[in-house]
């Protein structure tokens, strides 16, 4: 029988709406030069990838419920719906929901989905809202849990819950929380690190609820320094379908120039920033030979300068001697003119 669960995203759209407008008027009244801040155009195209997610998931479902359904039916598990195995529950999703997050980030195919989630410069409360509409990448990570015998729909409740917990911490208007919090606790301080894009920063702090498991698996990094927020490369556009598609469009360019089979695999298999060997020891070798160059023109042109001004002191200083001592023999002796 199908647990009946409630819809925890429907029920906290009124909060969204509410804490959304709040942190626009805090951000109005008390303004933080140094916060990201709002800018019409990007919160408007994060709504947009929000509310075009819900759209293109009602279409995901069907195939993730139905292998969802056949690998619960094929199971002899149970896991029975009760408020303390619901504890249990979410407890097992936050973990399968970080190794899906770390695999959104280190598997360029699984990042096309996710970079949407990190294309904004910004960081407030509609950046939450900015979701990929291609979720499909998502399901296979939590079949463990359905194959233990946890239903789909108890699942789909966990997920839930897991996502609107997240909603708060996509701002800049809190501040660090007390040490206890900070340590158990995915956080905003936590999840600015996560937006961030300088190099300390990338791929840190992949906790959904629980800070813990970057703890324990080795991903997590403090907020020391005001986080930059976007991507190493940003993407110049605020067109909600080019928002959604870039990554795959780049995907799918890298293949076609790709010279190996291997090379079109690690183009969509590897991490977002991975090249071929042969590429980065061209890379590599490129820039040697422009620093080499830029370092020989540099010492060519230092010495021809060098030696243009001995030169021209050495003519200066012959010339200043010639004049005075042809206008000293010129007072001794009258000069007679050329006839030619």
């Amino acid at each position: 029988m199908e647990p009946n669960l409630p819809d925890v995203v429907l029920w906290s759209i009124p909060a969204f709406v509410l804490l959304t407008v709040v942190e626009m008027v805090s951000a109005r009244i008390h303004p933080d030069e140094d916060a990201a801040g709002y800018e019409t155009k990007d919160a408007v195209t994060s709504v947009t990838m929000g509310l075009g997610s819900l759209v293109f998931d009602l279409l995901w479902k069907v195939p993730i419920v139905a292998i969802y359904t056949a690998v619960y039916e094929l199971t002899p598990l149970r896991v029975p719906v009760l408020w303390w195995t619901i504890l249990l529950m979410l407890l097992a999703q936050d973990f399968f929901y970080y190794w899906s997050h770390r695999g959104h980030h280190v598997i360029r195919l699984l990042w096309a989905c996710h970079v949407v989630h990190h294309s904004s410069r910004k960081f407030n409360l509609t950046t939450a809202l900015r979701q990929p509409w291609t979720s499909l990448t998502v399901w296979p990570f939590y079949v463990p849990l359905i194959a233990c015998g946890v239903h789909p729909a108890a699942l789909a409740f966990c997920s839930s819950a897991n996502l609107v917990y997240q909603f708060w911490v996509h701002t800049e208007r809190i501040d660090k929380l007390p040490r206890p919090f900070e340590y158990v606790l995915n956080t905003p301080s936590h999840h600015r690190v996560h937006h961030a894009s300088q190099g300390g920063y990338l791929d840190r702090n992949f906790g959904g609820i629980l800070i813990l498991w970057d703890r324990l698996f080795g991903s997590f990094a403090a907020e020391t320094e005001r986080p930059v927020y976007g991507l190493t490369k940003n993407i110049a556009t605020y067109n909600p379908l080019r928002v959604a598609t870039h990554e795959y469009a780049a995907i799918a360019r890298d293949v076609r120039a790709a010279d190996s089979w291997g090379e079109r695999a690690g183009r969509v298999f590897r991490g977002p920033g991975w090249q071929p060997a042969s590429t980065a020891a061209s890379t590599t070798a490129s820039g040697a030979a422009s620093t080499t160059a830029s370092g020989a023109a540099s010492t060519t042109a230092s010495g021809a300068a060098s030696t243009t001004a001995s030169g021209a002191a050495s003519t200066t200083a012959s010339g200043a001697a010639s004049t005075t001592a042809s206008g000293a023999a010129s007072t001794a002796v009258p000069v007679r003119e050329s006839t030619g």
